[in-house]
């Protein structure tokens, strides 16, 4: 069976940017499953009481229903340098469970903290995140991420972000990129500086 996954944020005592992920959860469950039902993961999740109080990542594993669901203490992760890895043929328009593709791509990251997905010559992804540059006190996130994550979308949605496409040259007209997905808001991101982007 095909699965996919779904990760939300607990943090202040709720479920972050919720609404989003019920219409990718439910979208992903009719796209691939016929089903109509329209479930709301607010409803079907439920914090241990050990974590509350803290931030957590919350990891929804199902088909054409919820398979499992953890829990967990959620730490940024430091990441510094990115190094660009070519990949013509990756496909991640869904989030799914299995990610055997983009773990054979992070391998080639050589000392670099993490890989940054070039599609067709232009730049998508982390292996885990969305990204954003930052140029003259505006953000800009590559036009056709790989995945739009719900914390992206919601950031297009205020236009806190403008959308561009993003070719590995362009980058020297940035000062600074900064990765974002479902537990890291462009706050709270480690700064990744222009120069620590490789080849």
């Amino acid at each position: 069976m095909c699965r996919f996954i779904e990760t939300i944020c607990f943090e202040k005592g709720n479920f972050q940017r919720v609404e989003l992920h019920n219409e990718r959860f439910n979208l992903t469950r009719k796209h691939f499953f016929g089903m109509q039902d329209g479930l709301r993961l607010e409803l079907l999740l439920s914090i241990p009481e050990p974590l509350m109080g803290q931030t957590v990542k919350c990891t929804v594993s199902y088909g054409s229903e919820i398979v499992n669901v953890d829990y967990a203490a959620y730490h940024i992760r430091t990441v510094k340098s990115l190094r660009l890895i070519n990949d013509d043929t990756i496909d991640y328009a869904f989030k799914y469970y299995d990610r055997t593709k983009i773990a054979s791509l992070y391998q080639k990251r050589g000392q670099c903290d993490d890989i940054l997905i070039v599609k067709n010559g232009l730049i998508t992804d982390t292996s885990y995140a969305n990204i954003v540059f930052l140029k003259d006190n505006q953000w800009y996130s590559p036009q056709d991420p790989l995945l739009r994550g719900t914390r992206l979308k919601s950031y297009l949605q205020t236009g806190l972000i403008t959308p561009a496409l993003l070719r590995p040259d362009d980058l020297r007209v940035f000062s600074e990129a900064r990765i974002i997905n479902a537990m890291i808001s462009i706050e709270d991101a480690p700064v990744i500086r222009i120069q620590n982007i490789c080849i």
